[in-house]
């Protein structure tokens, strides 16, 4: 059942600049301590919100609720236990495919290592009313780290999962347990019968701890995801599947961001049909920034990227396309007050829309990654503040000014 207790939207806490239309909280049964938000917006127009509970007995368990118009629906349980890798930058996920088959993943520990982790993924044909046994879509068998998982529907239906692999790392006492070995991006389809199809590594050296994001174009699926030079240029790159095929990475514009760590802080990409739109973070030369980029040909070539931000970016992006070309895109924006949650509407040509504010500094934003979906003429926003909360409010007015 719905928390009864609703939660007080006051001007001090939610608002919008320039005159736009008031930001409304919607209030979810996500417990106190819960995180790891994650929004899916559905062909059929619904909304998956997804999220972890910690239990009083040390174990973890995956949630979800739909959004269908009105407010999140009574949560359901996709699996619970003990031995989970619970973080606040890689987080599991729940889609739903264009037939109706619901997917989710989770990762838990691999106790071979302190630092190793493995993905699981389970799936539903009712509706989320009975779940899979779960499967681990990499069969190398190591004690490594497996995450940062991007589920969309592969081009014949199946589901189709793109992670971060690291097969070639050799555990250390690093933060993260890299050796000499790279971190890989791997992918794997996977039919109904749980097995997998079409096994292959996508790229052979990538940033070892930046989300991926995927999405599907008219001419086919597509992820992005943070590169990494031997120069240790950690760039934006995507890589597209043509004719059942995966083609080579290709760089998205430029920044040159030469940085000797992983930032955390990966690109998100949406599509609808041969329509683009990547938006990721970078501080090139020391200047942080967030960027958009747009791509007509189903992310074949991209256009020159515009600025988003307003001058002291964290990064923390999402992105959502509109029915006319338009993006809006989601970040988190810095201050001496503290982090807060913007949202601004861009145009292909440049053009950009005011900023609204989703929740000012001082909101008491916890670490995590915000998370944007849109339903229609409407916004969902997910993020963590003691609790996993969200907020709808309607597409911003296409406003722009050079």
């Amino acid at each position: 059942m719905i928390r009864s207790i609703m939660y007080a939207v006051v001007a001090s806490s939610f608002c919008a600049q320039g005159g736009l239309a008031q930001v409304r909280e919607l209030p979810t049964a996500a417990a106190a301590g819960s995180l790891g938000p994650n929004l899916f917006a559905a062909a059929d127009g619904r909304v998956y919100l997804s999220w972890i509970e910690r239990m009083t007995d040390g174990r973890s368990a995956l949630r979800y609720a739909v959004y269908a118009g009105e407010g999140w629906s009574s949560p359901q349980v996709v699996a619970e236990g003990p031995d989970w890798f619970v973080n606040w930058a890689d987080f599991p996920s729940l889609v739903a495919l264009p037939d109706g088959l619901l997917a989710a993943h989770w990762l838990v520990r691999n106790p071979s290592a302190p630092h190793a982790y493995d993905i699981r993924i389970a799936l539903s044909a009712d509706g989320g009313g009975s779940w899979s046994k779960p499967l681990m879509p990499h069969r190398d068998g190591t004690a490594t780290e497996h995450g940062f998982v991007s589920l969309f529907a592969a081009e014949d239906g199946r589901l189709a999962a793109a992670w971060l692999d690291g097969r070639n790392t050799q555990p250390d006492s690093g933060a993260h347990g890299h050796g000499g070995g790279e971190m890989t991006l791997r992918y794997a389809a996977i039919g109904r019968d749980l097995r997998l199809h079409d096994e292959v590594q996508l790229d052979a050296r990538v940033c070892d701890c930046c989300q991926t994001s995927a999405a599907v174009t008219a001419d086919g699926p597509l992820v992005v995801f943070r590169d990494r030079s031997r120069l240790e240029e950690r760039d934006i790159a995507v890589v597209r599947r043509r004719e059942g095929r995966w083609q080579d990475p290709r760089a998205m514009p430029a920044d040159l961001w030469r940085i000797e760590g992983c930032p955390v802080n990966g690109p998100a990409v949406a599509a609808h049909g041969r329509r683009v739109a990547v938006a990721w973070f970078t501080a090139a030369n020391d200047v942080p920034r967030v960027r958009v980029a747009f791509s007509a040909d189903a992310g074949a070539g991209f256009g020159r990227p515009v600025t988003v931000d307003d001058g002291r970016p964290l990064g923390r992006v999402d992105v959502v396309l509109l029915d006319d070309g338009d993006a809006v895109v989601s970040w988190l924006e810095s201050s001496p007050e503290g982090s807060s949650l913007r949202l601004r509407r861009i145009h292909p040509d440049g053009k950009t829309g005011e900023a609204v504010v989703v929740l000012p500094a001082g909101s008491r934003i916890s670490n995590g990654f915000p998370q944007l979906a849109r339903s229609g003429d409407t916004l969902l926003l997910a993020w963590t503040a003691e609790r996993v909360r969200t907020a709808i409010l309607p597409v911003p007015a296409a406003t722009a000014s050079p």
